[in-house]
Protein backbone atom coordinates (compact mmCIF):
# COMPACT_ATOMS: atom_id res chain seq x y z
CA UNK A 1 0.00 0.00 0.00
CA UNK A 2 2.85 2.36 0.88
CA UNK A 3 4.44 1.55 -2.49
CA UNK A 4 1.17 2.36 -4.26
CA UNK A 5 0.87 5.71 -2.45
CA UNK A 6 4.51 6.49 -3.28
CA UNK A 7 3.97 5.54 -6.92
CA UNK A 8 0.79 7.63 -7.11
CA UNK A 9 2.70 10.55 -5.60
CA UNK A 10 5.45 10.20 -8.21
CA UNK A 11 2.89 10.09 -11.03
CA UNK A 12 1.18 13.21 -9.67
CA UNK A 13 4.53 14.96 -9.33
CA UNK A 14 5.51 13.96 -12.85
CA UNK A 15 2.18 15.17 -14.22
CA UNK A 16 2.54 18.44 -12.36
CA UNK A 17 5.97 18.94 -13.88
CA UNK A 18 4.78 18.05 -17.36
CA UNK A 19 1.65 20.15 -16.92
CA UNK A 20 3.58 23.33 -16.22
CA UNK A 21 6.39 22.71 -18.70
CA UNK A 22 4.99 24.96 -21.41
CA UNK A 23 7.19 26.99 -23.70
CA UNK A 24 6.77 30.77 -23.89
CA UNK A 25 8.93 32.02 -26.78
CA UNK A 26 9.20 35.81 -27.12
CA UNK A 27 10.69 37.64 -30.07
CA UNK A 28 12.96 40.67 -29.64
CA UNK A 29 13.34 42.94 -32.68
CA UNK A 30 16.62 44.70 -33.41
CA UNK A 31 14.81 47.69 -34.94
CA UNK A 32 12.78 48.53 -31.80
CA UNK A 33 15.82 50.59 -30.76
CA UNK A 34 14.92 53.21 -33.40
CA UNK A 35 11.47 54.06 -32.07
CA UNK A 36 11.05 57.45 -30.44
CA UNK A 37 10.66 58.19 -26.75
CA UNK A 38 8.75 55.63 -24.70
CA UNK A 39 8.62 53.28 -27.70
CA UNK A 40 12.37 52.74 -27.81
CA UNK A 41 13.26 49.13 -26.98
CA UNK A 42 16.61 47.47 -26.31
CA UNK A 43 17.72 44.29 -24.49
CA UNK A 44 17.88 46.10 -21.15
CA UNK A 45 14.10 46.60 -21.43
CA UNK A 46 13.56 42.83 -21.40
CA UNK A 47 12.31 41.20 -18.20
CA UNK A 48 14.45 38.02 -18.08
CA UNK A 49 11.85 36.23 -15.93
CA UNK A 50 8.98 36.66 -18.39
CA UNK A 51 9.60 34.06 -21.12
CA UNK A 52 11.21 30.61 -21.25
CA UNK A 53 12.84 31.30 -24.63
CA UNK A 54 13.94 34.62 -26.12
CA UNK A 55 14.44 34.88 -29.87
CA UNK A 56 16.54 37.66 -31.39
CA UNK A 57 15.19 38.89 -34.74
CA UNK A 58 16.92 39.05 -37.15
CA UNK A 59 20.21 37.86 -38.55
CA UNK A 60 20.91 37.87 -42.28
CA UNK A 61 23.18 36.05 -44.70
CA UNK A 62 26.24 36.94 -46.77
CA UNK A 63 27.84 34.47 -49.21
CA UNK A 64 25.79 31.62 -47.71
CA UNK A 65 27.02 32.41 -44.19
CA UNK A 66 24.98 33.81 -41.32
CA UNK A 67 25.68 37.51 -40.71
CA UNK A 68 24.63 40.47 -38.58
CA UNK A 69 22.18 43.00 -40.02
CA UNK A 70 22.24 46.03 -37.71
CA UNK A 71 25.40 48.06 -37.08
CA UNK A 72 25.27 47.30 -33.33
CA UNK A 73 23.99 43.70 -33.36
CA UNK A 74 27.11 42.34 -31.64
CA UNK A 75 26.67 44.80 -28.76
CA UNK A 76 22.98 43.91 -28.52
CA UNK A 77 23.79 40.17 -28.57
CA UNK A 78 25.96 40.68 -25.49
CA UNK A 79 23.18 42.41 -23.53
CA UNK A 80 20.56 39.96 -24.83
CA UNK A 81 22.46 36.80 -23.89
CA UNK A 82 23.64 38.42 -20.66
CA UNK A 83 20.04 38.07 -19.44
CA UNK A 84 20.79 34.38 -18.83
CA UNK A 85 22.90 35.43 -15.83
CA UNK A 86 19.66 36.55 -14.17
CA UNK A 87 17.63 33.52 -15.26
CA UNK A 88 19.57 30.27 -15.31
CA UNK A 89 16.73 28.46 -17.11
CA UNK A 90 16.41 30.97 -19.95
CA UNK A 91 17.24 29.84 -23.51
CA UNK A 92 18.10 32.27 -26.30
CA UNK A 93 17.84 31.71 -30.03
CA UNK A 94 18.86 33.74 -33.07
CA UNK A 95 16.28 34.05 -35.85
CA UNK A 96 17.47 34.33 -39.44
CA UNK A 97 15.40 35.78 -42.27
CA UNK A 98 12.09 37.55 -41.85
CA UNK A 99 9.63 38.98 -44.33
CA UNK A 100 11.89 41.69 -45.74
CA UNK A 101 14.78 39.28 -46.14
CA UNK A 102 12.85 37.53 -48.90
CA UNK A 103 13.55 34.05 -50.22
CA UNK A 104 16.45 34.44 -52.69
CA UNK A 105 19.32 34.02 -50.18
CA UNK A 106 17.70 30.88 -48.73
CA UNK A 107 17.08 29.42 -52.21
CA UNK A 108 20.72 29.98 -53.16
CA UNK A 109 22.00 28.54 -49.89
CA UNK A 110 19.98 25.30 -49.89
CA UNK A 111 20.73 24.55 -53.55
CA UNK A 112 23.79 22.32 -53.08
CA UNK A 113 25.31 20.16 -50.30
CA UNK A 114 28.37 22.44 -50.35
CA UNK A 115 26.45 25.70 -49.84
CA UNK A 116 24.34 24.11 -47.09
CA UNK A 117 27.51 22.92 -45.33
CA UNK A 118 29.04 26.39 -45.59
CA UNK A 119 25.94 27.82 -43.95
CA UNK A 120 25.72 25.17 -41.20
CA UNK A 121 29.39 25.57 -40.28
CA UNK A 122 28.98 29.34 -40.08
CA UNK A 123 25.89 28.99 -37.89
CA UNK A 124 27.59 26.73 -35.34
CA UNK A 125 30.57 29.06 -35.10
CA UNK A 126 28.34 32.17 -34.86
CA UNK A 127 25.93 30.81 -32.23
CA UNK A 128 28.74 29.57 -30.01
CA UNK A 129 30.76 32.78 -30.44
CA UNK A 130 27.86 34.97 -29.29
CA UNK A 131 26.38 32.56 -26.71
CA UNK A 132 23.05 31.68 -28.35
CA UNK A 133 21.37 28.34 -27.59
CA UNK A 134 19.93 27.74 -31.04
CA UNK A 135 18.76 28.94 -34.46
CA UNK A 136 15.22 29.85 -35.52
CA UNK A 137 14.58 29.68 -39.28
CA UNK A 138 12.32 32.49 -40.49
CA UNK A 139 12.19 31.61 -44.18
CA UNK A 140 9.05 33.25 -45.53
CA UNK A 141 8.33 31.00 -47.26
CA UNK A 142 9.84 27.90 -48.88
CA UNK A 143 8.04 27.30 -52.19
CA UNK A 144 6.40 30.78 -52.21
CA UNK A 145 7.34 34.42 -52.91
CA UNK A 146 9.87 33.50 -55.60
CA UNK A 147 11.20 30.42 -53.82
CA UNK A 148 11.28 27.36 -56.11
CA UNK A 149 9.03 24.31 -55.63
CA UNK A 150 12.17 22.22 -54.89
CA UNK A 151 12.84 24.38 -51.84
CA UNK A 152 10.04 22.57 -49.98
CA UNK A 153 12.13 19.39 -49.94
CA UNK A 154 15.46 21.17 -49.63
CA UNK A 155 14.26 22.96 -46.49
CA UNK A 156 13.74 19.55 -44.88
CA UNK A 157 17.21 18.46 -46.01
CA UNK A 158 18.71 21.63 -44.53
CA UNK A 159 16.99 21.17 -41.16
CA UNK A 160 18.02 17.49 -41.03
CA UNK A 161 21.65 18.29 -41.83
CA UNK A 162 21.60 21.16 -39.33
CA UNK A 163 20.32 18.90 -36.55
CA UNK A 164 22.92 16.21 -37.34
CA UNK A 165 25.70 18.81 -37.29
CA UNK A 166 24.40 20.24 -34.01
CA UNK A 167 24.36 16.75 -32.45
CA UNK A 168 27.89 16.00 -33.61
CA UNK A 169 29.22 19.36 -32.41
CA UNK A 170 27.59 18.94 -28.98
CA UNK A 171 29.47 15.65 -28.46
CA UNK A 172 32.75 17.18 -29.62
CA UNK A 173 32.61 20.15 -27.27
CA UNK A 174 30.68 18.39 -24.48
CA UNK A 175 27.98 21.07 -24.32
CA UNK A 176 24.19 20.91 -24.66
CA UNK A 177 23.07 20.56 -28.28
CA UNK A 178 22.09 23.75 -30.07
CA UNK A 179 18.35 23.96 -30.77
CA UNK A 180 16.81 24.22 -34.23
CA UNK A 181 13.34 25.74 -34.57
CA UNK A 182 11.35 27.46 -37.32
CA UNK A 183 8.76 30.19 -37.61
CA UNK A 184 6.26 28.69 -40.04
CA UNK A 185 3.23 29.84 -42.00
CA UNK A 186 -0.34 29.55 -40.77
CA UNK A 187 -1.93 30.17 -44.19
CA UNK A 188 -3.03 26.98 -45.91
CA UNK A 189 -1.50 27.66 -49.34
CA UNK A 190 1.87 28.64 -47.83
CA UNK A 191 1.89 25.53 -45.63
CA UNK A 192 1.08 23.21 -48.53
CA UNK A 193 3.73 24.66 -50.83
CA UNK A 194 6.40 25.04 -48.16
CA UNK A 195 6.70 22.19 -45.71
CA UNK A 196 7.10 18.41 -45.56
CA UNK A 197 5.36 18.30 -42.20
CA UNK A 198 5.99 14.75 -40.89
CA UNK A 199 9.70 14.92 -41.80
CA UNK A 200 10.16 18.35 -40.22
CA UNK A 201 8.35 16.98 -37.16
CA UNK A 202 11.26 14.56 -36.68
CA UNK A 203 14.00 17.19 -36.91
CA UNK A 204 12.73 20.50 -35.55
CA UNK A 205 12.67 21.12 -31.80
CA UNK A 206 9.69 23.48 -32.18
CA UNK A 207 7.42 24.98 -34.83
CA UNK A 208 6.58 28.63 -34.09
CA UNK A 209 3.32 28.91 -36.03
CA UNK A 210 2.63 32.51 -37.10
CA UNK A 211 -1.07 32.55 -36.28
CA UNK A 212 -1.65 36.24 -36.89
CA UNK A 213 -1.93 38.66 -39.81
CA UNK A 214 -4.91 36.61 -40.93
CA UNK A 215 -6.67 39.84 -41.95
CA UNK A 216 -5.56 43.42 -42.52
CA UNK A 217 -6.15 46.54 -44.56
CA UNK A 218 -4.75 44.92 -47.72
CA UNK A 219 -8.04 43.03 -48.09
CA UNK A 220 -10.46 45.94 -48.45
CA UNK A 221 -12.74 44.90 -45.58
CA UNK A 222 -12.47 44.65 -41.80
CA UNK A 223 -11.25 41.45 -40.18
CA UNK A 224 -9.58 40.15 -37.05
CA UNK A 225 -5.78 39.92 -36.88
CA UNK A 226 -5.62 36.65 -34.95
CA UNK A 227 -9.06 35.04 -34.49
CA UNK A 228 -9.21 31.82 -32.51
CA UNK A 229 -12.11 30.40 -34.52
CA UNK A 230 -13.84 30.88 -37.84
CA UNK A 231 -16.40 33.70 -37.83
CA UNK A 232 -19.87 33.86 -39.43
CA UNK A 233 -18.60 36.28 -42.08
CA UNK A 234 -15.89 33.82 -43.22
CA UNK A 235 -16.58 32.23 -46.58
CA UNK A 236 -14.38 30.75 -49.30
CA UNK A 237 -10.71 30.49 -48.34
CA UNK A 238 -11.34 32.74 -45.30
CA UNK A 239 -12.64 29.69 -43.43
CA UNK A 240 -8.99 28.66 -43.04
CA UNK A 241 -7.86 31.99 -41.56
CA UNK A 242 -8.00 31.25 -37.84
CA UNK A 243 -5.82 29.71 -35.15
CA UNK A 244 -7.98 26.63 -34.63
CA UNK A 245 -7.86 25.59 -38.28
CA UNK A 246 -4.15 26.35 -38.76
CA UNK A 247 -2.91 24.56 -35.65
CA UNK A 248 -5.06 21.51 -36.25
CA UNK A 249 -3.90 21.36 -39.86
CA UNK A 250 -0.28 21.20 -38.73
CA UNK A 251 -1.14 18.56 -36.12
CA UNK A 252 -3.28 16.31 -38.30
CA UNK A 253 -0.70 16.44 -41.08
CA UNK A 254 2.14 15.12 -38.98
CA UNK A 255 3.59 17.79 -36.66
CA UNK A 256 3.67 16.49 -33.07
CA UNK A 257 1.45 18.58 -30.76
CA UNK A 258 4.28 18.72 -28.21
CA UNK A 259 6.40 20.60 -30.78
CA UNK A 260 3.70 23.02 -31.99
CA UNK A 261 3.76 26.53 -30.52
CA UNK A 262 0.85 28.92 -31.08
CA UNK A 263 1.56 32.52 -32.17
CA UNK A 264 0.17 35.42 -30.09
CA UNK A 265 0.37 39.01 -31.46
CA UNK A 266 0.90 41.98 -29.15
CA UNK A 267 -0.31 44.31 -31.91
CA UNK A 268 -3.42 44.91 -33.99
CA UNK A 269 -4.32 45.91 -37.54
CA UNK A 270 -6.23 49.10 -38.31
CA UNK A 271 -8.54 50.10 -41.16
CA UNK A 272 -10.35 53.15 -42.48
CA UNK A 273 -14.06 52.37 -42.81
CA UNK A 274 -15.64 53.26 -46.15
CA UNK A 275 -18.87 54.00 -44.28
CA UNK A 276 -18.36 54.90 -40.59
CA UNK A 277 -21.87 53.68 -39.78
CA UNK A 278 -20.99 50.14 -40.93
CA UNK A 279 -18.65 48.83 -38.24
CA UNK A 280 -19.25 45.07 -38.58
CA UNK A 281 -16.64 42.47 -39.35
CA UNK A 282 -16.42 42.31 -43.13
CA UNK A 283 -17.41 46.00 -43.54
CA UNK A 284 -15.83 47.70 -46.59
CA UNK A 285 -12.65 49.71 -45.97
CA UNK A 286 -10.75 52.24 -48.02
CA UNK A 287 -7.26 51.60 -46.67
CA UNK A 288 -5.03 51.34 -43.66
CA UNK A 289 -5.65 53.26 -40.45
CA UNK A 290 -3.23 56.04 -39.47
CA UNK A 291 0.24 55.23 -38.21
CA UNK A 292 0.80 55.12 -34.45
CA UNK A 293 3.12 57.73 -32.92
CA UNK A 294 5.74 55.15 -31.92
CA UNK A 295 5.51 52.29 -34.44
CA UNK A 296 4.93 54.84 -37.22
CA UNK A 297 3.36 52.52 -39.72
CA UNK A 298 -0.04 52.76 -41.36
CA UNK A 299 -2.44 49.91 -40.55
CA UNK A 300 -0.51 48.71 -37.51
CA UNK A 301 -0.57 49.60 -33.80
CA UNK A 302 1.36 48.18 -30.86
CA UNK A 303 -0.76 47.18 -27.87
CA UNK A 304 0.35 50.30 -26.01
CA UNK A 305 -0.87 52.44 -28.94
CA UNK A 306 -4.12 50.46 -28.95
CA UNK A 307 -4.67 51.34 -25.27
CA UNK A 308 -4.48 55.04 -26.13
CA UNK A 309 -7.16 54.55 -28.81
CA UNK A 310 -9.39 52.64 -26.36
CA UNK A 311 -8.85 55.19 -23.58
CA UNK A 312 -9.79 58.01 -25.95
CA UNK A 313 -13.37 56.83 -26.30
CA UNK A 314 -13.34 54.07 -28.90
CA UNK A 315 -16.27 51.65 -28.81
CA UNK A 316 -15.08 48.19 -27.80
CA UNK A 317 -16.88 45.07 -29.05
CA UNK A 318 -16.32 41.45 -28.06
CA UNK A 319 -16.36 39.21 -31.15
CA UNK A 320 -17.81 36.12 -29.45
CA UNK A 321 -17.62 33.64 -32.36
CA UNK A 322 -13.90 34.33 -32.84
CA UNK A 323 -13.00 35.01 -29.18
CA UNK A 324 -11.18 38.29 -29.88
CA UNK A 325 -12.18 41.96 -29.56
CA UNK A 326 -12.45 44.77 -32.07
CA UNK A 327 -12.96 48.51 -31.61
CA UNK A 328 -13.91 51.54 -33.67
CA UNK A 329 -14.12 55.30 -33.43
CA UNK A 330 -15.20 57.59 -36.25
CA UNK A 331 -13.93 55.98 -39.44
CA UNK A 332 -11.11 54.03 -37.72
CA UNK A 333 -11.54 50.29 -37.08
CA UNK A 334 -9.17 48.03 -35.13
CA UNK A 335 -8.85 44.25 -34.85
CA UNK A 336 -6.67 43.27 -31.91
CA UNK A 337 -6.07 41.10 -28.83
CA UNK A 338 -6.42 41.92 -25.14
CA UNK A 339 -5.99 40.22 -21.76
CA UNK A 340 -9.32 38.40 -22.10
CA UNK A 341 -8.53 36.95 -25.55
CA UNK A 342 -5.00 35.94 -24.45
CA UNK A 343 -6.47 34.06 -21.47
CA UNK A 344 -9.01 32.26 -23.67
CA UNK A 345 -6.36 31.33 -26.23
CA UNK A 346 -3.94 30.16 -23.53
CA UNK A 347 -6.64 27.85 -22.12
CA UNK A 348 -7.21 26.55 -25.65
CA UNK A 349 -3.46 25.87 -26.04
CA UNK A 350 -3.50 23.80 -22.84
CA UNK A 351 -6.72 21.97 -23.69
CA UNK A 352 -5.27 20.93 -27.05
CA UNK A 353 -1.93 19.84 -25.56
CA UNK A 354 0.20 22.16 -27.68
CA UNK A 355 3.73 22.99 -26.56
CA UNK A 356 3.01 26.56 -25.59
CA UNK A 357 2.85 30.12 -26.90
CA UNK A 358 5.04 32.35 -29.06
CA UNK A 359 4.79 36.14 -28.86
CA UNK A 360 5.44 38.66 -31.61
CA UNK A 361 6.83 40.72 -30.02
CA UNK A 362 8.24 41.96 -26.70
CA UNK A 363 8.53 45.59 -27.82
CA UNK A 364 4.87 45.83 -28.87
CA UNK A 365 3.36 44.95 -25.48
CA UNK A 366 2.97 47.80 -22.95
CA UNK A 367 6.45 47.06 -21.66
CA UNK A 368 6.71 50.24 -19.58
CA UNK A 369 3.21 49.90 -18.10
CA UNK A 370 2.66 53.56 -19.00
CA UNK A 371 -0.24 53.36 -21.45
CA UNK A 372 -2.67 50.63 -20.40
CA UNK A 373 -2.69 50.83 -16.58
CA UNK A 374 -2.33 47.04 -16.48
CA UNK A 375 1.25 46.80 -15.22
CA UNK A 376 4.35 46.10 -17.29
CA UNK A 377 4.00 43.62 -20.16
CA UNK A 378 0.28 43.02 -19.45
CA UNK A 379 -0.32 40.66 -22.38
CA UNK A 380 2.82 38.54 -22.01
CA UNK A 381 2.38 38.41 -18.22
CA UNK A 382 -1.15 37.11 -18.85
CA UNK A 383 0.31 34.29 -20.94
CA UNK A 384 3.01 33.50 -18.40
CA UNK A 385 0.44 33.20 -15.60
CA UNK A 386 -2.11 31.29 -17.70
CA UNK A 387 0.56 28.73 -18.67
CA UNK A 388 1.67 28.40 -15.03
CA UNK A 389 5.25 29.47 -15.69
CA UNK A 390 7.26 30.49 -12.65
CA UNK A 391 11.04 30.43 -12.59
CA UNK A 392 12.52 29.78 -9.17
CA UNK A 393 16.04 30.71 -10.23
CA UNK A 394 15.23 34.09 -11.77
CA UNK A 395 16.02 37.56 -10.53
CA UNK A 396 14.07 40.22 -12.41
CA UNK A 397 16.02 43.21 -13.62
CA UNK A 398 15.62 46.24 -11.41
CA UNK A 399 13.81 48.25 -14.04
CA UNK A 400 12.90 47.07 -17.52
CA UNK A 401 11.86 50.60 -18.35
CA UNK A 402 12.09 52.46 -21.56
CA UNK A 403 14.99 54.45 -22.82
CA UNK A 404 14.38 57.81 -24.33
CA UNK A 405 15.06 59.30 -27.67
CA UNK A 406 14.74 57.36 -30.85
CA UNK A 407 17.45 58.53 -33.16
CA UNK A 408 20.00 56.02 -34.34
CA UNK A 409 23.12 56.09 -32.27
CA UNK A 410 25.65 58.55 -33.43
CA UNK A 411 28.34 56.13 -32.38
CA UNK A 412 28.40 54.68 -35.85
CA UNK A 413 28.44 57.95 -37.67
CA UNK A 414 24.69 58.21 -37.29
CA UNK A 415 23.96 55.41 -39.68
CA UNK A 416 21.66 52.89 -38.08
CA UNK A 417 22.63 50.17 -40.40
CA UNK A 418 25.95 50.85 -41.95
CA UNK A 419 26.73 47.94 -44.15
CA UNK A 420 23.53 46.17 -43.38
CA UNK A 421 20.54 47.91 -44.78
CA UNK A 422 18.77 47.33 -41.50
CA UNK A 423 15.87 49.45 -40.56
CA UNK A 424 16.45 52.97 -39.44
CA UNK A 425 13.01 53.15 -38.00
CA UNK A 426 10.43 50.96 -36.61
CA UNK A 427 8.34 50.17 -39.50
CA UNK A 428 9.65 52.20 -42.30
CA UNK A 429 10.36 49.40 -44.57
CA UNK A 430 13.49 48.10 -43.06
CA UNK A 431 11.75 46.34 -40.29
CA UNK A 432 10.73 42.82 -40.93
CA UNK A 433 7.25 43.35 -39.83
CA UNK A 434 4.80 42.31 -37.36
CA UNK A 435 4.58 38.74 -38.19
CA UNK A 436 7.01 36.63 -36.51
CA UNK A 437 9.56 37.54 -38.77
CA UNK A 438 7.44 39.75 -40.66
CA UNK A 439 4.96 37.30 -41.83
CA UNK A 440 3.00 39.06 -44.45
CA UNK A 441 -0.09 37.40 -43.55
CA UNK A 442 0.20 34.10 -42.28
CA UNK A 443 -3.27 33.77 -43.46
CA UNK A 444 -4.07 35.45 -46.68
CA UNK A 445 -0.66 35.53 -48.20
CA UNK A 446 -1.61 38.84 -49.70
CA UNK A 447 -0.40 41.23 -47.10
CA UNK A 448 3.04 42.59 -46.81
CA UNK A 449 2.21 43.37 -43.24
CA UNK A 450 3.42 45.67 -40.78
CA UNK A 451 6.90 46.44 -41.49
CA UNK A 452 7.82 45.43 -44.90
CA UNK A 453 7.69 49.01 -45.82
CA UNK A 454 4.46 50.06 -44.35
CA UNK A 455 1.18 48.62 -45.30
CA UNK A 456 0.06 48.53 -48.89
CA UNK A 457 -2.32 51.05 -50.26
CA UNK A 458 -5.79 49.72 -50.37
CA UNK A 459 -6.53 47.47 -53.26
CA UNK A 460 -4.10 46.48 -55.94
CA UNK A 461 -2.85 49.72 -57.44
CA UNK A 462 -4.05 50.19 -60.97
CA UNK A 463 -0.63 50.49 -62.58
CA UNK A 464 -0.32 46.82 -63.45
CA UNK A 465 3.37 47.17 -62.58
CA UNK A 466 3.52 43.67 -61.03
CA UNK A 467 1.93 41.72 -63.87
CA UNK A 468 4.32 38.86 -64.78
CA UNK A 469 6.78 39.90 -62.07
CA UNK A 470 8.01 37.69 -59.25
CA UNK A 471 6.72 38.56 -55.78
CA UNK A 472 8.83 41.05 -53.89
CA UNK A 473 9.72 44.72 -53.52
CA UNK A 474 10.67 46.95 -56.47
CA UNK A 475 11.78 50.62 -56.59
CA UNK A 476 9.56 53.25 -58.20
CA UNK A 477 11.73 54.51 -61.09
CA UNK A 478 10.48 58.10 -60.75
CA UNK A 479 9.92 58.58 -57.01
CA UNK A 480 12.62 57.30 -54.63
CA UNK A 481 10.26 57.63 -51.66
CA UNK A 482 7.89 55.03 -53.19
CA UNK A 483 8.22 51.37 -54.01
CA UNK A 484 6.04 48.58 -55.37
CA UNK A 485 5.13 45.43 -53.47
CA UNK A 486 4.23 42.60 -55.85
CA UNK A 487 2.05 39.82 -54.45
CA UNK A 488 0.71 37.14 -56.80
CA UNK A 489 0.81 39.58 -59.72
CA UNK A 490 -1.06 42.28 -57.78
CA UNK A 491 0.49 45.73 -57.39
CA UNK A 492 0.65 47.53 -54.05
CA UNK A 493 2.18 51.00 -54.05
CA UNK A 494 3.89 51.87 -50.76
CA UNK A 495 5.66 54.91 -49.33
CA UNK A 496 8.77 55.09 -47.20
CA UNK A 497 8.53 57.18 -44.07
CA UNK A 498 9.28 60.86 -44.56
CA UNK A 499 13.00 61.45 -45.02
CA UNK A 500 13.75 57.90 -46.13
CA UNK A 501 14.21 56.44 -49.61
CA UNK A 502 13.82 52.92 -50.97
CA UNK A 503 17.22 51.22 -50.95
CA UNK A 504 17.53 48.34 -53.46
CA UNK A 505 20.60 46.91 -51.72
CA UNK A 506 18.51 45.81 -48.75
CA UNK A 507 14.98 46.08 -50.23
CA UNK A 508 14.14 48.42 -47.39
CA UNK A 509 13.59 52.08 -46.61
CA UNK A 510 16.79 53.71 -45.49
CA UNK A 511 18.45 57.07 -45.00
CA UNK A 512 19.28 58.63 -48.36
Amino acid sequence: MAKLILLTGLVLLLNAQIGSAYVLSCYFTNWGQYRPGLGKYKPDNIDPCLCTHLIYAFAGMTNNEIATIEWNDVTLYQSFNGLKKQNGELKTLLAIGGWNFGTAPFTAMVATPETRQTFINSVIKFLRQYDFDGLDFDWEYPGSRGSTPQDKGLFTVLVKEMLEAFEQEAKQVNRPRLMVTAAVAAGLSNIESGYQIPELGQYLDYFHVMTYDFHGSWEGYTGENSPLFRGPADTGSNIYFNIDYAMNYWKTNGAPAEKLIVGFPTYGHTFILSNPSNTAIGAPTSGAGPAGPYTRQAGFWAYYEICTFLNNGATQVWDAPQDVPYAYKGNEWLGYDNIKSFNIKADWVKKNNFAGAMVWSLDLDDFTGTFCNQGKYPLITTLKNALGLQSASCTPSSNPSSGSGGSPSSGSGGSPSSGSGGSPSSGSGGSPSSGSGGSPSSGSGGSPSSGSGGSPSSGSGGSGFCVNKAGGLYPDPTDHNKFYHCVNGRTFVQNCQSGLVFDTSCSCCNWA
